[in-house]
């Protein structure tokens, strides 16, 4: 069996590369080892520059229709607002954060790509990878595969990077985090997304569709499910203080760890690497599935344009843009964590140093700009 395009792994970075490469009519093959996609996920927000990278392949309208938009975010301590971040004015077509689980995001991609007659070989497992004079000789599930080119988006432990020998690199420390869906009587914008600062880590409120909200807590030793009192006692401690939430009910809880490190490089001869298998890190501003559909689409559109007869170039290209911006998500996601940790010795110069941002408007833009991901549009050529 051959292809021109095996793409591994099948979350939302996989099946946007797919999309890409199906929408030029480039012949790809998609495989994913989990029998099922999964129902729950971590990341709940797209924000704008994901939106228009999206509507570059025709995702964006589908997946607006299904998610609730954000007007702006806001950083708390507890009842305070430090600093509100207006998108509203964002310079683009899609001036908002679009609240939206990470499984329906998954769905509207899988179903245009199936629309396109290209399904994801489920469970299916990549067990070798080889070059050859004219690409890639893969092993999926013992049978050979021969490919011109693989896209690994096969996430943190990539058997696609780790085939290449592509170093994957960063500090050794781990952080962990409890998440949960949950319905919860708040006094908070049933819109808009906050992040709360608190000494014990930050804590991430998402609001979702249909009355859910997401949370994402720093905690040291979190539980492999966290139930409502443990889910209750996380915001009574960092959450609102005088009016505080009442969490409801649990539609479904769990637990994640994650490193901050970077590959070495996206591309190693007839191999990219997109999403979490060339960058992981802290989920504070909401910027990793982003920034893999961002990643994406770039290495679909390379793929295509270089299948097309363009300069093998191209893909290094690829690789000398999305890099970059790994590691300013990486910066931008310490940074909020650096800020949410803050001793107490310094939180009222933290808290000070937040009023000002949101008292200038051109640097609140700037942050508006970044969390956005659209400062990345405007230092992309073309």
């Amino acid at each position: 069996m051959s292809t021109d395009v095996l793409v591994v792994g099948a979350g939302p970075t996989g099946l946007a590369t797919a999309l890409t490469l199906a929408r030029r009519g480039v012949d790809v093959t998609v495989l994913d080892q989990q029998a099922e996609p999964p129902m729950t996920s971590r990341a709940a927000v797209v924000h704008a520059y994901t939106l228009e990278v999206l509507d570059l392949v025709g995702a964006a309208a589908p997946l607006v229709a299904q998610g609730v938009r954000s007007p702006g975010f806001t950083v708390r301590d507890r009842d305070r607002v430090l600093l509100r971040v207006p998108f509203h004015d964002l310079p683009s077509r899609f001036p908002y954060a679009l609240l939206v689980s990470q499984s329906v995001t998954e769905e509207v991609l899988a179903g245009q790509l199936a629309d396109l007659g290209v399904r994801v070989r489920r469970p299916s497992r990549l067990t070798g990878l080889a070059r050859t004079g004219d690409g890639v000789l893969a092993q999926v599930d013992g049978e050979p595969l021969r490919a011109r080119y693989v896209v690994g988006a096969d996430g943190l432990h990539s058997t696609v990077r780790q085939a290449a020998g592509i170093g994957f690199t960063g500090p050794s420390d781990l952080e962990s985090f409890a998440l949960a869906d949950v319905r919860v009587d708040s006094s908070l914008p049933c819109d808009e997304v906050a992040l709360f600062l608190a000494r014990s880590g930050p804590l991430v409120w998402a609001p979702l569709p249909d009355g859910v909200v997401r949370l994402v807590a720093a905690v040291p030793t979190p539980p492999t499910d966290p139930d409502r009192a443990y889910l209750q006692a996380l915001l009574d401690e960092r959450g609102p203080a005088r009016r505080p939430d009442r969490v409801t009910d649990v539609l479904w809880g769990s637990r994640f760890r994650v490193h901050h490190r970077i590959a070495d490089t996206f591309r190693s001869g007839p191999v990219l690497l997109a999403g979490d298998s060339g960058h992981v890190h802290s989920p504070a501003g909401g910027q990793g599935m982003n920034l893999g559909i961002c990643d994406a689409v770039a290495a679909g559109t390379a793929l295509a344009d270089v299948l097309a007869g363009g300069p093998e170039t191209l893909l290094d290209d690829y690789s000398a843009r999305q890099r970059p911006m790994a590691e300013d998500v990486l910066s931008l996601a310490a940074g909020l964590t650096r800020l949410a940790t803050a001793s107490p010795v310094r939180r009222p110069a933290r808290d000070v140093l937040l009023r000002l941002i949101g008292a200038v408007p051109p640097v609140r833009r700037n942050v508006a700009l970044r969390l956005s991901g659209l400062s990345h549009r405007e230092r992309t050529p073309g």
